[in-house]
């Protein structure tokens, strides 16, 4: 049997795309349409009212109007108070307030709440979830993600991801992910799932799924949201279940090392908590939830804390409302 760096290797090679491998929008409208698969495009938002337009302009004139790719392009909302949804119904997509979505099941505040309830809302058999913040948006961040799903039936779960590991001239340029991923994720991995760092950017934002596998995922509601989906999806299906495309650059604004910290605490935690439910840690302590940090001024220092839980939302096909809506 391959080691482990050997099927890495092999994946890398099978499963790693280009965008440009993909530039034929007229064989991929086709190949859906034999294929007889539906796909929403979801763009969870709060206060993006800078980029938002740019991104419906971009999509539903690409992908639905000159190509009929996409069936639906929708923003799934968590309280935004600029204009991010009036802007976003003005350019054609569908809008949500979270809040609205399954009211049963109350609210709960982050990104991960709003991709659980886009699943009961739209009706895709792929969902494909694009980020609100990019500034250099183009068609292929959604197209070259729901490609590998229609061309090859087997792949469940599609990662863009920016940077090239590529020689350029007589140099190599380092490919990896954020900040986050170099630091936090890619040493967890390398540690407890060495075969999942071969996913080069496992935090981005932009990923395309089999509504049969997201509806089968428990969701932090977090931060730890898409390091959860890939450990889940792993342990159950193993790393052929993945594809990742390259999408060359992605231009947004960059988080401050504070905000990075509170990320890392939450993905820490589903991280933590993961490990548990795999009984691949024993006798972990009760983990704590508040995040301490400093600031100071002048030579008064003053501790920050915030409370951090990783709550989780519960497979999406657990619940009657949904698998009435959706006939599952």
């Amino acid at each position: 049997m391959p080691g482990t760096d050997e099927r890495i290797a092999r994946w890398l090679e099978t499963n790693t795309f280009h965008h440009s491998e993909f530039w034929d929008m007229q064989e991929l409208v086709r190949a859906k349409h034999e294929a007889g698969l539906t796909i929403s495009l979801c763009i969870p938002t709060l206060n993006e009212e800078t980029t938002i337009g740019k991104e419906i302009i971009v999509f539903k004139s690409e992908l639905m109007d000159r190509y009929p790719l996409i069936d639906e392009i929708a923003v799934i909302d968590s309280g935004s108070t600029d204009r991010t949804l009036e802007i976003a119904a003005s350019y054609g997509a569908d809008t949500y307030l979270s809040a609205d979505i399954l009211p049963e099941h109350g609210f709960k505040p982050g990104k991960g709440e709003n991709l659980w309830k886009a699943i009961h809302q739209l009706r895709g058999d792929i969902i494909c979830y694009v980020d609100a913040d990019i500034k250099n948006i183009h068609a292929k961040f959604a197209s070259a993600l729901v490609a590998p799903l229609i061309y090859r039936p087997e792949i469940q779960y599609v990662k863009a991801f920016y940077d090239r590991p590529l020689a350029v001239s007589d140099e190599v340029r380092p490919s990896g992910g954020g900040r986050v991923t170099e630091i936090l994720v890619r040493p967890l991995f390398s540690m407890f799932f060495p075969e999942l760092t071969a996913l080069i950017q496992p935090l981005s934002g932009e990923y395309a799924v089999r509504r049969e596998v997201l509806e089968r995922l428990p969701f932090p509601i977090g931060y730890g949201v898409e390091t959860s989906h890939l450990i889940d999806l792993y342990q159950s299906s193993g790393l052929d279940a993945f594809a990742q495309t390259d999408l060359d650059k992605r231009v947004h604004r960059n988080q401050s090392t504070t905000d990075l910290g509170k990320m890392s605490f939450g993905i820490l935690q589903s991280f933590l908590n993961r490990l548990k439910t795999y009984g691949m840690a024993s006798d972990l302590p009760e983990l704590h939830g508040l995040f301490r940090q400093f600031q100071a001024e002048g030579r008064r220092y003053e501790q920050v804390t915030r409370e951090i839980f990783e709550e989780e939302r519960p497979p999406m096909i657990t619940l009657p409302e949904y698998r009435e809506r959706h006939g599952r």
